[in-house]
């Protein structure tokens, strides 16, 4: 749970970089959350919303800094399955103005896949233009490399099968929706965002992380939402088989 602090799961996440080991899948991105590392310190000291403080300056660092530690265990399995891999905290390469990406030096990505080295970022605490510094989900960062590198999929691994007709965890007559295009999305968006706040975390609800994806699906990339916690998912979407799961696309 994100509440529950600093207590990553090893086991989904070596079990997560073995699906991706033998997918064997080029060119690939990995972006992944902040979990129990990032979000609770974030909240506690309102970073997303930006400078008010000093007070706040090492909430900051110290959720970067759980960024950092968190992306080093994801970055040691990676490593550990042979599998050639490079941090590139988002802190450092781009810049935000009002919570949205501005600036983003796409250079070194571009280095790397041309390499064959895998990039893996991460949703991190970033400098913004207005706001001093906010929050960059790792959700707004797929979907804007996705744009910037024509991407043709974007896959999502939550902790539930996909999008439902309302929230699966509180609502048992909830039914998931396997495939749905951007005027569907919408309709479905209302139901998504009766959410009450307490449902949603520092970057944001379910709701919150499709309307970060539909820039991308206006573009013609494709998403694919399924969850990471059943063994297999991931590495069957990467492989383009049969998954459980919602996929999203423009018609």
């Amino acid at each position: 749970m994100k509440e529950e602090r600093y207590t990553p799961n090893q086991a989904a996440i070596s079990r997560l970089v073995g699906e991706i080991k033998q997918a064997e899948v080029k060119p690939l991105i990995l972006i992944h959350g902040g979990g129990s590392y990032g979000h609770p310190i974030a909240k506690d000291h309102q970073i997303k919303g930006g400078y008010r403080e000093p007070s706040q300056l090492q909430g900051f660092a110290k959720t970067h800094q759980a960024m950092v530690t968190l992306n080093g265990m994801v970055l040691e399995a990676l490593l550990q399955e042979d599998i050639p891999s490079m941090s590139l905290p988002p802190s450092a390469f781009l810049t935000t103005d009002r919570g949205r990406i501005r600036f983003l030096e796409l250079r070194p990505i571009l280095k790397l896949l041309e390499l064959g080295v895998l990039p893996v970022l991460y949703g991190d605490a970033v400098l913004d233009s207005t706001l001093g510094f906010t929050i960059l989900s790792g959700d707004q960062l797929a979907a804007h490399l996705a744009i910037k590198l024509n991407a043709g999929r974007i896959i999502m691994g939550i902790d539930v099968d996909g999008i439902y007709s309302r929230n699966p965890k509180t609502d048992p007559s909830a039914q998931l929706i396997p495939h749905l295009t951007l005027h569907e999305l919408r309709e479905v968006l209302k139901h998504l965002q009766e959410e009450t706040v307490e449902e949603a975390d520092v970057t944001g609800s379910m709701a919150g992380k499709i309307q970060e994806l539909i820039p991308a699906l206006k573009r013609g990339a494709q998403a694919l939402i399924v969850n990471a916690e059943k063994p297999g998912n991931i590495y069957k979407a990467l492989k383009r088989e049969q998954v459980l799961g919602t996929t999203l696309q423009a018609v």
